[in-house]
């Protein structure tokens, strides 16, 4: 069942967090499957929903520059793609404005098999997929602070070195500190 592997994942990321609280609550509504050069068109579209949580920064990881762990939600309110994961995220900035690289693993409910009229395969390879994405942000209020930011979904040809037609994101989310 795929529920137990993410279950699982969260409460390990849960448990290298810091023990005092969670750091924030984040949502955001997304373009689902925009054109890049890092995907071609899979023939889905529409807008995404996403809810997060990000934990607590790991200190004793600060040999890779003490990143937070979090857990991701995305809903796609046209029935394509959905997915839902867990990574590691960085903010890169202590003022007002910021960037959040971050890097994840998914797992998603998209097709096993399809094939585009001219032959080509559009699904995405795997089950499970990852997930880089780069966010772009400003600090609103002590607690508040709203992001642009990109995530693309692939198997980077890991799994299938045939085809990766990768589902590409691009929307903004709103992030609550607790």
């Amino acid at each position: 069942m795929i529920r137990t592997p993410i279950f699982a994942i969260a409460a390990l990321a849960a448990g290298l967090s810091s023990p005092a609280r969670a750091d924030e609550l984040f949502a955001g509504g997304y373009a689902h499957a925009v054109g890049t050069p890092l995907s071609f068109d899979t023939g889905e579209g529409g807008v995404d929903l996403q809810l997060g949580y990000r934990f607590d920064r790991i200190e004793e990881l600060s040999f890779l520059g003490k990143p937070a762990p979090y857990i991701v939600g995305s809903l796609s309110t046209r029935g394509d793609t959905s997915f839902a994961g867990v990574g590691l995220s960085w903010r890169l900035g202590g003022g007002r404005f910021y960037a959040r690289p971050e890097i994840g693993v998914v797992v998603h409910d998209g097709p096993r098999l399809r094939i585009r009229p001219d032959g080509t395969h559009t699904e995405l390879g795997s089950r499970v997929l990852f997930e880089p994405g780069i966010g772009f942000g400003a600090r609103v209020s002590p607690r508040l602070s709203i992001e642009a930011s990109w995530i693309h979904i692939s198997q980077a040809r890991v799994f299938d070195s045939k085809q990766n037609p990768g589902i590409d994101m691009w929307g903004a989310r709103l992030n609550w500190k607790l």
